[in-house]
């Protein structure tokens, strides 16, 4: 009898459910199910041994990436080292920034000047020439494996490029082709479908539609170069996932699902968070199960709690390992330009009461814009907050045109008809930073400094794993250069997608400078978080009254250990803390109380309050 394979292990434990679910959804299409079966045990087969071992590993040890000593980067190739093979010759400095997650942004082969950022895909088993080959790409991912530092890579479910080999054969009429997206003949059914779909990007790409110069009519959700698939053709997610495995099999530890909320479309509704997007993430999710266990599914789902928990799916039928911490992010922003911690805590308290099994990753900055998704029926019951004109505050606040800030943003997609728009620029940059130097006063320097320690910390006590986004560990401030450059001054998020300067990094050793000071600053908040066990994800976690609106008050607890966080969102000193007595050390800066009733913070300061033991 031959020896059963792991392959048929899995696939004996998932297949009953996989399916279910296929057929249930592809209306019985056996002869479809049976060529995605083929496609997965082929997937499989073109595995690597090493890559089969970690698999095994990991399924050993499933709480492998739960570990609190995790902690991310993310960085654009061409960006951080010019292409593949120069990041991979950067390794130790990501080793010495104590990186072992590291996130690179899209690489796949786009067009240029149509490209989104490389979220417009035109080959999926191809990098940017000017970033390497795929074979660097496996290059990058082995060497990365041998120094445990995991890799992630985005996967662009929703559209593919104008240029993909299979939108050049819809366009040019094939009717296999035209079924895997959303053709039409005339404006009938796409006007009914803008009837309920919410536009993407109103300014820059209104409508959800496109007409090529032949009179057909495609769907376009995002920009007019990006069709829309149609995952109702279970050719298209056999292929897409077929894409996905591929990915899996050059090295790549997580993929992150992009846009995983509209790949379902359905006339007459929002075309967002349909329950056949359940279906396909969940099935996806099998597919990984099957063919390469160690690989992890993050979900990009840019919306507010209530609709982000759902991609995680249940206990016993879970969906993505992990999703973006979006709403939390906005509302740290939000938070530190009015000063209140609030609508923070309000957030804080709805993401305590989520299941300990649910992950999140949490950030400040990254490659996208800040949206300003609040909770705004909280605030304008609370507060009575007017939601176009608190978007226009924050806004104001965060460019530098509200009296009283330092912080520098731009503006992306404003559209003043509708008073909304959101806003680009780097940690340091928003913090008062470029401010603060442009004005070459020290003490407003410190200030700055201060403000961007404290945002990182706050992440950093989050449950979750924490990512920075390159530059941030050095202070690197807005590249205002974009607007020179014609490819990307349409585009105002290419203010924080600078070169990372290299020059200025060399000061990191350096505490006298910003970016030493930020670097060591930051390093030792990492080590410490890494090092105490009140930051695992399996710690108890809650907020308390602090005992003033500006500061946010976060307790963790491990066992008998009891971590109090302090965060002072305000530009005053403020005396706060939580009801505890007994001693508690700071574990920053060595401080030590009596009790913690009564705390003095800095402005825009924290305190990390360990109780002592015994």
């Amino acid at each position: 009898m031959a020896k059963q394979t792991a392959f048929d292990r899995r696939l004996a434990r998932y297949g009953d459910e996989l399916k279910w679910l296929y057929c249930e959804l592809y209306h019985g299409d056996t002869e479809a199910y049976e060529s995605f079966l083929q496609m997965l045990r082929r997937s499989w087969r073109d595995r690597k041994r090493p890559l089969r071992d970690q698999d095994l590993h990991r399924e050993e040890d499933p709480g492998w990436y739960r570990r609190r000593d995790i902690l991310g980067m993310m960085l654009y190739t061409g960006a951080f080292a010019g292409n593949l093979r120069g990041v991979e010759e950067k390794l130790p400095y990501l080793e010495e920034c104590g990186v072992n997650y590291l996130h690179l942004m899209p690489l796949l082969e786009s067009p240029k000047g149509r490209s989104d950022g490389g979220y417009a895909v035109s080959d999926f088993r191809a990098v940017q020439p000017e970033l390497g080959t795929m074979e660097d790409l496996e290059g990058l991912a082995d060497a990365c494996r041998k120094k445990g530092i995991r890799v992630c890579l985005d996967f662009v479910m929703n559209h593919t490029s104008e240029d993909h080999p299979w939108a050049k054969k819809a366009r040019a009429g094939d009717p296999g082709y035209r079924e895997r997206y959303f053709f039409y003949d005339s404006w009938d059914v796409p006007r009914e479908f803008e009837k309920t779909v919410p536009q993407v990007f109103p300014t820059t790409a209104p409508g959800s539609f496109t007409m090529l110069e032949n009179g057909q009519i495609v769907m376009t959700n995002f920009y007019p170069y990006q069709w829309d698939l149609n995952y109702a053709n279970p050719a298209v997610f056999n292929d897409m996932t077929e894409n996905l495995l591929y990915l899996a099999n050059r090295g790549v530890d997580v993929i992150r699902l992009d846009a995983v909320p509209y790949i379902w479309k359905e006339l007459g509704t929002s075309c967002r968070n349909l329950p056949q997007v359940h279906t396909l993430t969940r099935m996806i999710r099998l597919a990984v199960e099957i063919v390469c266990p160690g690989v992890l599914l993050l979900g990009e789902v840019v919306m507010e709690p209530a609709k982000v928990a759902p991609y995680f799916g249940t206990t016993e039928k879970p969906e993505c390992h992990m999703l973006y911490n979006v709403t939390t992010m906005a509302t740290t922003w939000h938070t530190l330009a009015v000063g209140d911690a609030s609508l923070l805590r309000r957030q804080m308290e709805i993401l305590c009461s989520l299941p300990r099994d649910f992950l999140f990753l949490n950030y400040l900055r990254c490659h996208d814009d800040i949206g300003w998704g609040l909770d705004y029926p909280w605030l304008g019951q609370r507060f009575g907050t007017d939601e176009v004109a608190h978007k226009k505050y924050l806004n104001d606040w965060f460019t530098g045109k509200f009296p009283g800030s330092n912080s520098r943003g731009e503006l992306y997609n404003d559209d003043p008809r509708l008073g909304d728009a959101r806003l680009c620029g780097t940690t340091a940059s928003l913090c008062g930073v470029e401010a603060a130097e442009a004005e070459r006063d020290p003490f407003q320097l410190e200030q700055a400094l201060s403000c961007d320690l404290t945002l990182h910390a706050w992440m950093l006590s989050q449950s979750g794993i924490p990512v920075i986004y390159s530059g941030d560990e050095v202070g690197q401030l807005n590249d205002w250069s974009y607007r020179e450059d014609p490819e990307k001054r349409e585009d105002s998020r290419y203010i924080h997608r600078g070169d990372f300067q290299w020059d200025l990094a060399e000061h990191r050793k350096d505490p006298e400078t910003r970016q030493g000071k930020l670097f060591q600053l930051l390093r030792r908040m990492e080590r410490l978080r890494a090092q105490e066990p009140c930051f695992d994800g399996d710690a108890e976690v809650w907020v308390e009254d602090g005992g003033d609106s500006r500061v946010l008050a976060l307790c963790r607890r491990k066992g008998d250990r009891e971590l109090v966080c302090l965060f002072n969102f305000s530009r005053d000193f403020v005396r706060a803390g939580v009801d505890r007595e007994g001693g508690y050390a700071e574990l920053m800066y060595g401080s030590r109380y009596d009790n913690i009733r009564s705390v003095e913070l800095y402005p825009t300061g924290f305190a990390w309050l360990l109780r002592e033991q015994g």
